[in-house]
Formats: structure tokens, C-alpha cells, sequence
């Protein structure tokens, strides 16, 4: 029994002891100032809730991968780089992951980047010129994957610039097709960067003959079908 109460007397010292000891840790190095940088769409006090990040904070006892951990639970973020600078400064660097094209999903629309991944939902906030991507990507995964490359490679040849519209509708790659401010653009499955070089040239010849064009055919190896819009004649 006086082992038992020796053996409690200890503990209950020693929790005092490390108790007293975190305090103290926190009371000399507190932290004063967080600084984020790297983040352009979550504004520092909304990083500082992700990261649960309240005040009181000590700079030795503060557990960086906790917070790290904390962070990337937001799809907006893909990585996080934290450094202490004593006295009194947590300095936090985010990469966050940039929208590439507006998912329209079931009458929903979302942000997604270049991977995918859902963002956020727009509800009524402005909504800004993205490709959009239409369909169910839980249900056409294919399609989606596909329309995702086909927007990566665009994006990389410049053709997003200067477009009103363009939509994609994320079916089964062989049937994938792009409408570009009304004109249809046929593609199908791979072989993105050779077909949209086609259509970069096509559009110059588009441009200097003021051609109407109803839809473009990209499907086939080394050939484009081009059908033009036929006028109505009175």
C-alpha cells in the first residue's frame, strides 16, 4: 500500500513538474506572428482556422507536422512548409493548387484543378472564365480523365486564350469532343498534342477565309474533315 501511495506521489509530482515546464517554454518563446505567404485564394485568418492556429501558441512546443497534417486536409492546398523563427515568428509557405476548369455536375458547379480534385462549389460567387467540363466524373472516369488532358494540353498550346466558351462534355474518350465559342471540335482519345497543332493551323485558314463552320473532325491520322455552315438561301 505505501509503495502505491510513494509510486501516485511521484507521478502526480512529475506531471506537475512537466506541466509547469510546457508553461514556462510557452510563456518565454510565444508566438506573436504568423506569416503566410505562397496563398492567393485562402486568406491568412482563414489558414490560421485550418491550422488551428488560435493564439497562445508556443514556438519550441508548437508540433509543426500537426499543423502541417491540418492544412492539407484543405483541397486547396498541396503542400505546406513551416519554419520557426525565434523569437516569435511561425513562418508558413503554402503552394495551393491552382482551378484549371469548372466542373458542371448534376447542376452543381465546382472548381477542380488539374488533377481533378474538387476545390469548392461555386454557388454565388462570380464565376470565372474556366473550360467546362460537363458529366459525372464518379461515373465517367474515362471521359473525365481524358477531358482533363485534352484541357492540360490546351492550356499548354496557348488555346484557352482569347475563347469565350469551351466546353467539354467528359462521354467516352472515343466521342470526346470540345465546343469552342459554338464551333464543335471532334477529337476522340489521345494523341492531343498532334491534333490540336492541326487545329491551331486550321484556325489561321479559318480566320483569313472568313469561312462559317458548323463542326471540325480531328479523329482521323493526318486528315481533317471540316464542314462548313451552309447558307440558307432566300
Amino acid at each position: 500500500m505505501r509503495r502505491v501511495v510513494i509510486f501516485l506521489l511521484v507521478s502526480a509530482l512529475i506531471i506537475t513538474v512537466s506541466v509547469y515546464i510546457s508553461g514556462t517554454i510557452r510563456s518565454v518563446f510565444p508566438i506573436k506572428h504568423f506569416v503566410f505567404s505562397g496563398n492567393k485564394h485562402l486568406t491568412d485568418d482563414e489558414l490560421k482556422i485550418l491550422a488551428g492556429l488560435y493564439g497562445g501558441e508556443g514556438l519550441i512546443t508548437i508540433s509543426s507536422k500537426e499543423v502541417s497534417q491540418r492544412l492539407l486536409k484543405s483541397p486547396w492546398i498541396r503542400s505546406v512548409s513551416l519554419r520557426k523563427e525565434f523569437p516569435e515568428t511561425l513562418s508558413v509557405v503554402i503552394e495551393e493548387a491552382v482551378p484549371l476548369a469548372l466542373l458542371d455536375m448534376n447542376g452543381h458547379l465546382f472548381l477542380i484543378d488539374d488533377n481533378g480534385k474538387l476545390l469548392e462549389e461555386l454557388k454565388d460567387e462570380a464565376v470565372p472564365f474556366l473550360p467546362i467540363i460537363t458529366g459525372d466524373p464518379f461515373k465517367e472516369r474515362g471521359g473525365f480523365s481524358e477531358a482533363l488532358n485534352l484541357i492540360n494540353v490546351m492550356k499548354g498550346k496557348g488555346l484557352l486564350l482569347g475563347k469565350d466558351h469551351i466546353e467539354i462534355n467528359a462521354q467516352r474518350p472515343q466521342e470526346l469532343a470540345i465546343s469552342i465559342d459554338g464551333i464543335i471540335v471532334k477529337v476522340g482519345a489521345g494523341g492531343y498534342q498532334e491534333k490540336l497543332e492541326r487545329l491551331i493551323e486550321l484556325e489561321d485558314e479559318i480566320k483569313r477565309r472568313n469561312t462559317a463552320v458548323d463542326y471540325i473532325d480531328l479523329r482521323f491520322a493526318n486528315r481533317v474533315i471540316l464542314k462548313p455552315i451552309k447558307e440558307v438561301v432566300k
